[in-house]
């Protein structure tokens, strides 16, 4: 039986896809997660923080369970792995504008979003979308 060659791209966004797994579980967890206590639903009231530093509520947490499980889903195939990371940079980098255009208090900013989050979301999104520039192979760039 052949082995399967994989494109750099897949196990990338496979990897990807396991780091926000692994921070949507972490959000659940009091210790990792500071202010368990006063972990909400969603928006501005959830005072608890990843790590001590980064803003998250239940509805965070899904959408990083979420966004993990679709890096092992689409990183099945070159062409959706690639997409992936292209796609989760956009977003996040659209999360980090929508951070640094909404206050922090604002009953308009749903997600709960910190000036960390902000520079997280900024720093991922570039991550991401170099990491589908560099891993696409050759003739996909």
């Amino acid at each position: 039986m052949a082995a399967e060659i994989h494109a750099p791209v897949q196990p990338v966004a496979a990897w990807v896809g396991g780091l926000f797994l692994a921070l949507g579980i972490l959000g659940f967890i009091p210790g990792a997660t500071t202010g368990y206590e006063r972990l909400r639903m969603a928006g501005q009231d959830s005072a608890a923080l990843l790590f001590g530093v980064f803003a998250v509520s239940v509805l965070l947490n899904v959408v990083h369970l979420a966004f993990g499980v679709g890096g092992l889903v689409f990183g099945k195939e070159p062409a959706s792995a690639r997409r992936y990371l292209f796609v989760g940079g956009a977003l996040c980098l659209g999360l980090c504008g929508y951070g640094l255009l909404t206050d922090d208090a604002s009953p308009a900013n749903a997600v709960p979003l910190n000036a960390a989050d902000d520079w997280l979301h900024f720093g991922l999104g570039v991550v991401m979308v170099l990491l589908g520039l560099v891993t696409a192979g050759p003739g996909r760039k």
